[in-house]
């Protein structure tokens, strides 16, 4: 930046500026910007800013095109600044909000914390401690949320907007939906406010591309996308609702507006053989990507029998040959599972977290039968006390033969579970280098006890060894089990981000 030294960049007309300032990044951009006010006008070109991606709370860094980080209200004045520079005009706005400090959020830094409600100092908190937090907490991401409608509920260039709230304290004591709200000073009426911008923003709005809405409480109502507008409704390609509500996000008259929808979000109980029926209709554009959260935690109140039966599955895969569906499941028993796992459903990525339930070695008999040609990722992940043993009562491990039959395997992931090392020099061979990323926890692979009889040196070493060269690649197995122990809502929203996008 030699332009930046003398008289002459100030001299620059304003076009050549926004020019200079379209070649650097953002960081160079807010250097240049110290030459003089001129330089600092053309800052916040709007032609420089059409994305906007924020991320407030965690502690977490990065983002680009405009990016925030932080924890709590003290980052709030940031947001709002951001928020006045860019929300009537920005293009494509992603949201993360984390406002819960020292939770262990989907936005930590901190790989030593487990998913257990922690105070900073590492200690499990008293209610009274963890009720002020909880206020605390809700108090600034609403007024966050209404920053950023406030901002944004008048533009109508907007084609993108995704929208990720950190629910995690509320997970851990039991305040699962919008209602509790009303203990926070003006907290009806400022959720009130935040539904009504909401809707104006989709009211307003003129070519909406993407809408993703993920746990974000008191924001989405099942009333919300009838209001979004008639222009809107013919350009939306991609749509998630995901919430810890009880009830339905979407109707099916709301959900036959939208024609050219191209990929879906929701939670699995709302997937009914009616809305399936709509999908499934030829005068639709078909549908690439379906994404469904099942979290075994609500079917005591939205039971698996108002889902698509295997004959929705069937008229929907006629209408949409190239449809693939993610599943991640929450805490789900192996037999609500069985009963999910429907044959024509076109699943190619599968994601099993609990902590209290079990997968069974039936379960994954049936995945690696039914979905052997469809089936890419597979994570198995369990954060309980103890290793279960899938093979302990077959002849085959029932993960070797998933590698052998799902030819198509291209990422598995595995913790809590035993997986003994033959086993997995086995799923190393037969898969080979088309297994781009094989993650196994360092704690979950067990050693054959007689194998020190036939294999010389170091068990460990000869498995890297062998594995690395079943895959083409070095391998390790992962030390630090938190790196595959994710909070499950995050990585969802994230992992559909990616599913949606890769089409």
């Amino acid at each position: 930046m030699a332009l930046c030294g003398g008289v002459g960049a100030m001299a620059l007309p304003s076009e050549l500026i926004v020019h200079i300032f379209s070649f650097l990044s953002d960081r160079d951009k807010l250097r240049a910007s110290a030459v003089c006010s001129r330089w600092r006008e053309c800052l916040f070109y709007p032609a420089l800013w059409t994305e906007l991606k924020l991320r407030i709370g965690g502690g977490d860094t990065g983002g680009c095109n405009g990016s925030s980080s932080g924890s709590g209200s003290d980052e709030t004045p940031k947001l709002e600044f951001l928020m006045r520079k860019f929300g009537s005009f920005v293009r494509e706005l992603q949201l993360e909000l984390a406002p819960v400090e020292g939770n262990l959020s989907p936005l930590s830094n901190d790989p030593s914390a487990g998913r257990m409600e922690q105070l900073p100092g590492g200690q499990e908190g008293d209610p009274q401690q963890l009720s002020e937090r909880w206020r605390d907490a809700m108090a600034t991401y609403l007024d966050q949320v209404l920053c950023v409608f406030t901002a944004i509920r008048n533009n109508r260039n907007l084609q993108k907007l995704s929208l990720y709230g950190d629910t995690f304290i509320l997970q851990q004591e039991g305040l699962l939906d919008s209602s509790n709200l009303h203990q926070i000073h003006q907290g009806d009426k400022k959720i009130n406010e935040i539904q009504q911008l909401f809707m104006e923003l989709l009211s307003n709005s003129r070519q909406l591309r993407w809408l993703s809405c993920s746990f974000m409480l008191g924001l989405v109502t099942p009333c919300s996308l009838a209001c979004l507008s008639n222009p809107s409704a013919e350009t939306l390609q991609h749509l998630s609702l995901l919430d810890h509500q009880l009830g339905p996000l979407i109707s099916p008259s709301e959900l036959d507006r939208l024609s050219n929808l191209h990929s879906l979000a929701l939670d699995f109980s709302d997937f009914t053989p009616e809305l399936c029926g709509l999908l499934a209709s030829p005068r639709r554009a078909p549908l690439h990507r379906l994404s469904l959260l099942l979290n075994g935690a609500a079917l005591e109140f939205k039971p698996l029998e108002g889902t698509a039966k295997e004959d929705d599955w069937k008229a929907l895969v006629r209408v949409s040959a190239n449809l693939r569906v993610y599943i991640m499941a929450l805490e789900v028993d192996s037999s609500e599972l069985l009963r999910v796992l429907k044959p024509s459903l076109p699943l190619e990525r599968l994601h099993l977290d609990s902590y209290s339930t079990l997968a069974t070695d039936a379960t994954l008999e049936l995945i690696s039968q039914q979905y052997n040609k469809t089936l890419t990722h597979f994570l198995l992940l369990r954060d309980g006390p103890g290793f279960p043993d899938l093979s302990v009562n077959r002849n085959e491990d029932p993960l070797v033969l998933l590698a052998w039959r799902c030819t198509q395997l291209a990422v598995l992931v595995i913790h809590g579970y035993t997986v003994w090392s033959h086993n997995l020099v086995a799923i190393s061979r037969l898969r080979g280098s088309s297994l781009r990323i094989l993650t196994v926890s360092e704690e979950s692979i067990y050693f054959d006890p007689d194998q020190s009889r036939y294999v010389e040196g170091d068990p460990v070493h000869c498995l890297v060894k062998d594995v690395s060269l079943g895959l083409g690649r070095v391998w390790h197995p992962c030390l630090d089990s938190s790196v595959v122990l994710s909070e499950p809502t995050q990585h969802f929203h994230c992992e559909l981000h990616a599913f949606s996008t890769g089409m």
